[in-house]
C-alpha cells in the first residue's frame, strides 16, 4: 500500500480513520486500505460506540497524541460511520510529522 491517510486541508491536517470500538485500549496499530483502497489509520478504542463515547475517546487519543487542545480536534465527517474523517486544526506537516513518528514507533509500514 502507498500514501498516508492524512492530507491538508481544511483548517490543518485530515486524518481518514478506522474506527474498532470495544478494544482493550485506545491506541493506533497501524495503516490498512479501505474497501476502495485508501489508506485509513487503525485506531481501536476501549470506549463502545455508544452515546458518542467513541468519538470522544478519538478525539482525546488525537489531542493527546499531537499535543493540541482538544477544541482543536473534531469529526469533519463519518461521526455514526466505522471510517471517519478526524480534522486537527494546526499545522499540517507539524502534525503529519507526529504521526510519522509514532507509525514508525509502533512498527507500521
Amino acid at each position: 500500500m502507498t500514501g498516508r491517510p492524512w492530507r491538508a486541508g481544511g483548517r490543518g491536517l485530515l486524518v481518514a480513520v478506522k474506527a474498532t470500538p470495544r478494544a482493550n485500549r485506545t491506541e493506533a496499530t497501524g495503516i490498512e486500505s479501505d474497501a476502495h483502497g485508501r489508506p485509513v489509520l487503525r485506531l481501536r478504542v476501549k470506549a463502545p460506540p455508544v452515546d458518542g463515547a467513541a468519538n470522544t475517546a478519538i478525539l482525546r487519543w488525537f489531542s493527546d497524541t499531537l499535543g493540541v487542545s482538544k477544541s482543536s480536534v473534531t469529526i469533519a465527517s463519518g461521526e455514526t460511520a466505522r471510517i471517519k474523517q478526524v480534522e486537527v486544526a494546526g499545522d499540517a506537516g507539524a502534525l503529519a510529522g507526529k504521526l510519522e513518528a509514532l507509525l514508525g514507533s509502533i512498527g507500521a509500514p
